[in-house]
């Protein structure tokens, strides 16, 4: 069982959360954001061991390949805004993909990029903590 994810940032104040709201450039790169700081406290809450093994283990879960996976799993149960958010933000158009990624997985975590920026923005955190669970959960088996 993972453990629970704090994530107690004030929620975010703004007329301006509906999905057309904000360039997808903007919620990817808060996504990255949230992304990374939710596995940075998973790692740390749940390994228990010192920053370099913390940092390997954070190099496996922010990548391309473990995002484009962990929304091939969380798929089957996100609304269909989330949905909606999801594509949107997979079918950006991008100037860069990382010469190690396929194209496939780099446009599938940008959209779980998105997808995470937009539902922080909206100040849900209980959401994101129970799509983020399901992953970690998976993850460990």
């Amino acid at each position: 069982m993972s453990p629970d994810i704090s994530l107690n940032f004030d929620k975010l104040k703004t007329e301006n959360t509906s999905s057309d709201g904000y360039p997808v450039s903007a919620l990817a790169f808060l996504g990255d954001g949230v992304w990374g700081i939710m596995v940075r406290e998973y790692l740390t809450v749940s390994v228990k061991c010192k920053a370099g093994k913390l940092h390997e283990k954070n190099i496996e879960m922010v990548n391309a390949t473990f995002q484009a996976n962990a929304i091939k799993m969380l798929m089957p149960y996100l609304s269909e805004e989330e949905t909606t958010i999801f594509i949107r933000g997979r079918n950006t158009h991008t100037t860069h993909t990382p010469r190690n990624k396929s194209k496939s997985d780099y446009h599938a975590a940008t959209g779980l990029e998105v997808l995470f920026g937009w539902l922080y923005i909206n100040g849900n955190t209980d959401r994101l903590k129970e799509l983020f669970g399901f992953v970690t959960e998976v993850h460990n088996g």
